[in-house]
């Protein structure tokens, strides 16, 4: 059980480094989009960089971590508890 949720740590680690990768592409390709748009101004670009960054990154923080629940027992471990709480 312990492997399983090293595994599991692993996993939900590597996946989070791609979710950065992803989202700081993302945040270069809305600058881009909105230079080639108009002008941007310093405002305009911060909270492009927090806006964009923080939900790319929220989203797949919340998928790897319902992965990382599933692959590491925990998911498992919740529905023992409740069928053993029912049978009662």
């Amino acid at each position: 059980m312990q492997d399983q949720r090293q595994s599991a740590r692993a996993d939900f680690r590597r996946m989070m480094k791609w979710a950065v990768v992803a989202a700081v592409l993302m945040v270069v390709a809305a600058l881009l989009f909105l230079k080639a748009t108009g002008d941007l101004t310093p405002e305009m670009v911060i909270a492009t960089v927090f806006g964009v960054f923080l939900s790319v990154l929220l989203g797949a923080g919340l998928m790897a971590a319902s992965y990382f629940s599933a692959k590491s027992g925990h998911d498992s471990d919740v529905n023992d508890a409740a069928r053993d709480e029912r049978n009662s």
